[in-house]
C-alpha cells in the first residue's frame, strides 16, 4: 500500500489479482477494502516498530548491516491538515459543531433540543477575512467569535440534556466527540482573541493547529517554509536501513537529539556505533564529548562550528570518508518521503501518524532488504 501509494479499494484488488502479492500478505482469499483497512488500523506504532527491530535482525544475521557506522538527520513528516488561520480554525470549529448538534438532534426525543444552524453566517466571515483589512478585519473576527460562542454555547446545551439518555445515542461516540470539540473550541476562541484583538503572541506549544489533528505541531527549519506536522529524526546505516525513528514533541533543537539517538543504538544492537557522521545542527562542544563518553571513536559534523577535526575524528581522511558517507541519509529520506509516503500522514490522529510513519519505515526496509538480498 506504501510502497504503491494505493488506496484500500486498489489495495484490496492487487491482493485478489496478484499471486505474488497474495503469497506475499499470506492471504488464501480475497479481502475486503473495509477489513484491510480495519485491521491495518489495529497494528500500533509498536507493532510496527518490533516489526522493523526482526527486519535489522535478518540484516544482522546475513551480515548485510551491524550499525558500526552509521549517519543522523531530521526532517518532518506533515500531517493531513490546510495551512490554519485563526479564521478558518473558527469555521471549523462552527461547521463540525452544528454537524454534531445535527446528530444529536436525531437521537434525542423530538423537540427536546433545538438550535440556530450559524455555518453559513460563519462561512461567509472566514471568508471576507481572507480580503479584509485593518478596522473591518477587527469587526469581521469579532462577528466570527460571537457565532462561535453562540454556537458552543448551543452544543453545550445540547449535551446537557444528553447525559441522561446515554442508551438513545445510535452512535456512542457522539457525546465524546462533543466534549473534544467544545474543548478545542475553547481554545481556539481564546488564542484568536489574544492574537487578534489583544496583539499577543501565543507561544508555539499553546497553539491549536487542526481540531480534526490537534497533536500537530508548528515546524520552522532555519529559512525554510512553515510545516505543520512532527519533526523525526532518523538513524541509518551502511546499507541504508533505517536503524531508528523518533517521533519528537513540539520542534526540539537538532543539537539536544544527537547523544539521545546514539544511546537508542545500544538497545537495537547492544553496543553504541563505531562512527557517527550528523548534520552541521547537531554540532556542539558538548555533544562532541558526551558522544566520545559513550565510546563512539569517530564524530563528523558537517559544519564543524568552532570545533577541529582532530579532535573529532582519528584523520582527515576519515574526516572526509564520513562527511561522504552523512550525505547518504538525504536520499534515504528523499526515497522514504517520494515513494514511500513520508512527506505527509494521511491517517487519523496521533496514534495513528506514529503507525504511519514505522509502517513507512518497514516497507522501505523490506525493500532496500530484498535488494541487498539479491545483490
Amino acid at each position: 500500500k506504501l510502497m504503491m501509494g494505493l488506496s484500500y479499494d486498489e489495495l484490496s484488488f492487487y491482493l485478489a489479482d496478484s499471486f505474488s502479492y497474495s503469497s506475499f500478505a499470506r492471504l488464501s482469499m480475497p479481502v475486503s477494502a473495509s477489513a484491510l483497512q480495519a485491521n491495518i488500523g489495529r497494528l500500533s506504532a509498536t507493532s510496527w516498530e518490533q516489526i522493523n527491530g526482526r527486519v535489522l535482525s535478518r540484516a544482522a544475521e546475513q551480515g548485510l548491516e551491524k550499525g558500526r557506522v552509521v549517519r543522523i538527520d531530521s526532517t518532518v513528516t506533515e500531517t493531513d491538515v490546510h495551512p490554519p488561520s485563526d479564521s478558518t480554525l473558527l469555521w471549523d470549529c462552527v461547521r463540525v459543531m452544528v454537524r454534531l448538534m445535527g446528530q444529536l438532534q436525531d437521537v434525542l426525543e423530538p423537540g427536546l433540543f433545538r438550535f440556530r444552524d450559524r455555518s453559513r453566517s460563519a462561512k461567509q466571515r472566514a471568508y471576507r477575512l481572507d480580503f479584509a483589512r485593518g478596522a473591518n478585519k477587527t469587526k469581521l473576527y469579532k462577528q466570527l467569535l460571537e457565532i462561535t460562542e453562540h454556537t458552543r454555547a448551543d452544543l453545550y446545551k445540547g449535551l446537557s440534556q444528553q447525559r441522561g439518555m446515554q442508551q438513545a445515542l445510535h452512535y456512542p461516540k457522539l457525546a465524546e466527540q462533543g466534549w473534544r470539540i467544545l474543548a478545542l473550541t475553547e481554545r481556539v476562541i481564546d488564542q484568536t482573541r489574544r492574537r487578534v484583538l489583544d496583539n499577543e503572541k501565543v507561544a508555539a506549544h499553546e497553539k491549536v493547529l487542526s481540531i480534526f489533528e490537534p497533536h500537530t505541531d508548528l515546524i520552522v527549519k532555519g529559512a525554510r517554509d512553515v510545516q505543520y506536522g512532527h519533526k523525526l529524526n532518523l538513524t541509518t546505516g551502511r546499507s541504508g536501513l533505517v536503524l531508528d525513528v523518533v517521533i519528537e514533541s513540539g520542534n526540539p533543537a537538532d543539537s539536544a537529539r544527537l547523544c539521545p539517538m546514539i544511546e537508542r543504538q545500544s538497545a537495537i544492537y547492544g553496543r553504541v556505533p563505531r562512527q557517527v557522521a550528523a548534520d552541521g545542527g547537531y554540532a556542539s562542544q558538548d555533544n562532541l564529548a558526551r558522544a566520545k563518553a559513550l565510546g563512539v571513536k569517530d564524530v563528523a559534523f558537517q559544519k564543524k562550528r568552532g570545533l577541529t577535526i582532530e579532535a573529532m575524528v582519528k584523520s582527515r581522511w576519515v574526516y572526509k570518508k564520513l562527511s561522504d558517507f552523512r550525505a547518504g541519509i538525504e536520499g534515504n529520506i528523499s526515497c522514504l518521503k517520494r515513494r514511500y509516503g513520508l512527506s505527509r500522514c494521511t491517517w487519523k490522529g496521533e496514534a495513528g501518524f506514529a503507525a504511519y510513519v514505522w509502517a513507512s519505515t518497514v516497507a522501505y526496509n523490506l525493500m532496500v532488504l530484498a535488494r541487498l538480498d539479491t545483490a
